[in-house]
């Protein structure tokens, strides 16, 4: 998948517990918990294809695109049983979305503010109240109609949310459930500057004198030598890909999630030789799907139980997510669409704990 000049990454970080007896409004974005659903959308709890077990939740992201009049929100969910860990057939991704009309018709029955929410929400960039970003020229190819309204949809929503209380999500009592915590955003290019790089340091240092490849040299210097002498290096186990991977995300290590509708996964192991080949249609509209999100290798050690009596956790390299290029919805639908999701192992886990 080609690189836009124009593509936008943001990126997601952990940004606080979220308390136990709060219920966060569907537009929060999150880590854990139960999801927060839309209000016209009823959820059927999914379980795993390999061992039918039910899934537990991973991460919530609010992201309606910023020329759709859909609220949208996307649920992301894997098995805890360690014997499916590292497998695609064990997670699972669902679409949901609901227009305004929808949600004025439910306002007499729950509201609550979203100012709940807003450390989960405002610390986005200044242009990035969305993490879907288009230009005019995308929404025509995808030929979704422009909202009437100019308002973006998540301004709007800073006044009112539908309140969050899982009363629509039928959960079996002996599913996991992860420890809450809220994401904040930000644009890549804000990343420079943000954090002391002492920590980012140790996992260079530690990861060239184990694998045997000079990452920095890359870093710090701009001549063409020295890019073709660190193509040139090979780490002993022979992943390049992961050595560039692990380069791409030194600015801040601890990222869990890192956003670029239709923009470019960073891959952590080597990708298929035709990634769009790989990648379904959508099922319900046969429209392409591009790439719209990733869940990073610092999200796995937040991944405990919210339960202190129980054990769980989930181990992955990086989980690629696609959807439908049209984010094509059904009038009057209830239940959630599956779209696509690509799980790679981590070549070196421990390095990122």
């Amino acid at each position: 998948m080609a690189t836009s000049i124009h593509e936008t990454v943001l990126i997601g970080i952990s940004d606080g517990v979220i308390d136990k007896k709060k219920n966060t409004p569907y537009c929060t974005n999150k880590i854990g918990d139960k999801p927060d659903l839309l209000p016209v959308i009823t959820l059927q709890y999914p379980s795993c294809t390999l061992c039918q077990r039910g899934l537990s939740h991973v991460v919530q992201v609010y992201c309606p695109l910023a020329a759709s009049p859909y609220h949208r929100t996307i649920n992301v969910f894997a098995c805890t049983n360690p014997q499916c860990y590292g497998k695609s057939e064990s997670w699972i991704v669902l679409r949901s979305q609901c227009l305004d009309d929808d949600i004025k018709s439910r306002q007499n029955n729950k509201t609550t503010a979203c100012t709940e929410s807003a450390m989960s929400r405002t610390d986005w960039c200044d242009e990035a109240d969305d993490w879907g970003m288009e230009d005019e020229e995308q929404v025509a190819e995808s030929g979704r109609q422009m909202p009437n309204d100019s308002t973006d949809i998540s301004s709007r929503l800073q006044e009112l949310c539908i309140d969050g209380d899982h009363q629509s999500v039928l959960q079996p009592t002996d599913v996991p459930v992860f420890q809450a915590f809220y994401i904040s955003v930000m644009e890549e290019t804000d990343l420079d500057g943000f954090h002391d790089t002492d920590h980012e340091n140790e996992l260079l240092r530690e990861y060239e004198e184990r694998e045997g490849v000079i990452v920095r040299e890359i870093q710090s210097c701009e001549s063409g030598e020295a890019q073709e002498k660190y193509e040139k290096a090979t780490a002993k186990h022979g992943d390049e890909v992961f050595s560039s991977f692990l380069k791409k995300i030194s600015l801040c290590p601890e990222q869990v999630l890192r956003y670029s509708w239709a923009g470019s996964p960073l891959f952590i192991t080597e990708p298929p030789s035709s990634v769009s080949r790989t990648v379904p249609c959508c099922a319900h509209c046969s429209s392409p799907r591009v790439f719209e999100f990733q869940l990073m290798p610092a999200l796995v050690s937040l991944l405990s139980s919210a339960d202190t009596n129980s054990d769980i956790s989930l181990e992955f390299g990086t989980v690629l997510v696609y959807t439908c290029r049209n984010s094509c919805w059904k009038s009057g639908s209830t239940a959630p669409v599956e779209e696509f999701l690509d799980v790679q192992p981590d070549p070196d886990q421990k390095l990122f704990k």
